[in-house]
C-alpha cells in the first residue's frame, strides 16, 4: 500500500528524515496471492498457481494471511518454501520501489523480539515474518541508513503493562511489543535523528 499511494510518497518525501520500519513480507499480494488493497492483512484471493501448489486447500475458508499460510505450512513445509522464497522477492522488488520513489534521508527501522538474522517458522508468531538479514542489507545498497532494535527481555516482559486497549483486543494487544520496548526504539531513533 505504502509504496503505490502518491499521498504517503509525497508525505515522506518533504520530511527531513523518513522512519521507515521493515514490515513482514506476507501482507501484499504477490504472485500466489492477493490481498485487500488497504487492509493489508485480509485474503482475497488465490492465483492459479497456489491453487495448483496446494490443490487439496479450499481457500474460501481464510480471511486473513496469516491464517491461510499457518495452514499452508503445517500442510508442507516443503511447498511452502516455494510460497516463502516468492514472499521475500516480492517484498525486496516493492522495498526498492517505495525506497526509489521516496526524496531525502531514509532510516529503516528493524523492530522485534529478536534479530534478523534469526528465522522463524510461521507456526511461531515472530514478526515481521520472512525478513532476513540478507535481504535488509540488500536494501542498505540503497541509500538508507538501518537502526536494529531488538527488543529487551526486560521489556518484553513488561508485555502490555502501560497500554490503553479493550477487554476484547486483549489477544492482539497480547501479541504486540509493549510500550517499554516502544521507549528502547525511540531512544535507538533519537540518537539517529538528531545528528
Amino acid at each position: 500500500m505504502f509504496a503505490t499511494d502518491p499521498q504517503i510518497v509525497k508525505i515522506a518525501s518533504g520530511a527531513d528524515v523518513t522512519v521507515l520500519q521493515l514490515m513482514g513480507a506476507h501482507n501484499m499480494s504477490n504472485r500466489f496471492y492477493t490481498v485487500h488493497p488497504r487492509r493489508n492483512d485480509r485474503f482475497l484471493k488465490p492465483s492459479t498457481l497456489l491453487q495448483a501448489i496446494y490443490r487439496e486447500v479450499d481457500f474460501a475458508e481464510f480471511n486473513f494471511n496469516k491464517h491461510m499460510l499457518h495452514r499452508l505450512y503445517r500442510l508442507s513445509p516443503g511447498r511452502f518454501d516455494t510460497v516463502v522464497v516468492e514472499l521475500q522477492q516480492a517484498w525486496l522488488a516493492r522495498m526498492r520501489m517505495l525506497l526509489g520513489k521516496i526524496e531525502g534521508k531514509v532510516v529503516l527501522l528493524w523492530f522485534a523480539d529478536h534479530a534478523p538474522d534469526d528465522t522463524f517458522p510461521p507456526d511461531q508468531e515472530k514478526d515481521p515474518w520472512f525478513v532476513t538479514r540478507e535481504m535488509i542489507e540488500e536494501l542498505r545498497s540503497m541509500p538508507a541508513e538501518l537502526v536494529e532494535v531488538t527488543a529487551s527481555p526486560s521489556s518484553c516482559a513488561l508485555g502490555t503493562e502501560g497500554m490503553v486497549f479493550s477487554p476484547m483486543e486483549t489477544p492482539i494487544a497480547q501479541q504486540l511489543l509493549g510500550p517499554a520496548a516502544h521507549q528502547e526504539a525511540a531512544a535507538a531513533l533519537l540518537e539517529i535523528l538528531v545528528n
